[in-house]
């Protein structure tokens, strides 16, 4: 990484030392901080516009040099930078509560690679900012790397932006127990009126068959930042979608399940199919943009959700990534 150096923040005349890992349009900046304690406290409010700016002009920060693993330091950090903390709701991944509204990072096979995402851009409800902090760093791999959502739109290609950003994505899932997420984890209940009454305020339509629950959702392909104005790609149209599954895992599906039963797919707001040729080429804009060093022990990635996605690289060894979310008082921050 490179050597720090002074970046001016937009808008307060005040430099901070950043280094930056770059790759066509994403910028990674690296702000040492105090690692625990008071002295980290009053550093972080004392910068907190001049980190915020950093996270509205690249996306993401990570603060490194502290030696943090407690979520409790996770929650008080977030919670001083982001706002105020959210549950995971309308799951579609397995994760673990560590301790209040601090969860375990995806909990998925090591050996397999998440594609890059926007947290929840698949519901009606998504964070603000998420917040990742390394407290067992992987003995190789298992990096959260992350792509800035306005270079990966200027990516793709004009007409496949038009398309999906004039339909948006449908989302369809299925429940079933023991495959993918049932409904009692997907929706936090064991009620089934309480989950017609989340489906209903949110734009889900649903269906019961049986104890099968099948619903589906159509959600905009773009965004545009609360803050910034800019207009970025904003969905999960390429995590959803079977075709992006390992070869023989979406065989296997398929051979049990008819396509309106699998755990979940994408198509086109309209119901018409997302090609092979659009999911490759969606895969490889994130790939050109994504940028993702590797953790050391009490590092901390803040990340804002529309402007940056993220993702996680396969690893070895044992890994303990935390996470919590938050939802921006988008008026007490500062204007880019």
């Amino acid at each position: 990484m490179p050597e720090p150096r002074a970046e001016s923040i937009p808008g307060t005349g005040q430099d901070i030392p950043v280094s930056s890992i770059e790759n066509s349009g994403t910028t990674l900046p690296t702000v040492s901080a105090p690692s625990t304690g008071r002295d980290r406290r009053e550093w972080l409010l004392t910068h907190r516009d001049q980190l915020r700016r950093l996270v509205l002009r690249h996306g993401a920060v990570r603060l490194s040099g502290g030696t943090l693993t407690d979520p409790v330091d996770l929650a008080e950090t977030a919670a001083l930078l982001g706002g105020g903390a959210l549950e995971y709701t309308e799951r579609s991944t397995p994760r673990s509560r560590v301790e209040g509204t601090v969860y375990t990072s995806t909990e998925y096979p090591a050996d397999q690679r998440i594609p890059q995402h926007n947290e929840s851009s698949y519901s009606s409800r998504w964070p603000d900012h998420l917040f990742f902090l390394a407290a067992v760093p992987s003995r190789t791999g298992g990096q959260t790397p992350v792509a800035d959502s306005r270079s990966v739109l200027a990516e793709l290609p004009r007409d496949l932006v038009d398309r999906f950003a004039e339909h948006g994505v449908r989302y369809t899932r299925a429940y079933h127990d023991g495959v993918g997420l049932s409904w009692q984890e997907a929706f936090q209940t064991e009620d089934r009126t309480a989950v017609e009454e989340y489906c209903r305020t949110n734009a889900i339509s649903w269906e019961w068959d049986g104890d099968l629950l099948r619903t589906h959702q159509v959600r905009p392909a773009l965004a545009d930042h609360p803050v910034t104005g800019e207009t970025v790609w904003f969905n999960q149209a390429h995590l959803f979608h079977v075709g992006s599954l390992p070869a023989e895992t979406a065989e296997t599906l398929l051979s049990f399940f008819p396509e309106e039963d699998l755990p979940r797919n994408a198509y086109l707001g309209d119901g018409s199919p997302i090609g092979a040729d659009d999911l490759a080429t969606i895969h490889a804009a994130f790939e050109r943009t994504s940028v993702g060093p590797v953790w050391e022990t009490g590092d901390m990635l803040m990340v804002d959700n529309i402007l940056a996605s993220h993702g996680r690289a396969p690893y070895e060894g044992d890994r303990k990534i935390m996470v919590t979310m938050t939802a921006a008082d988008w008026d007490d921050w500062p204007r880019p």
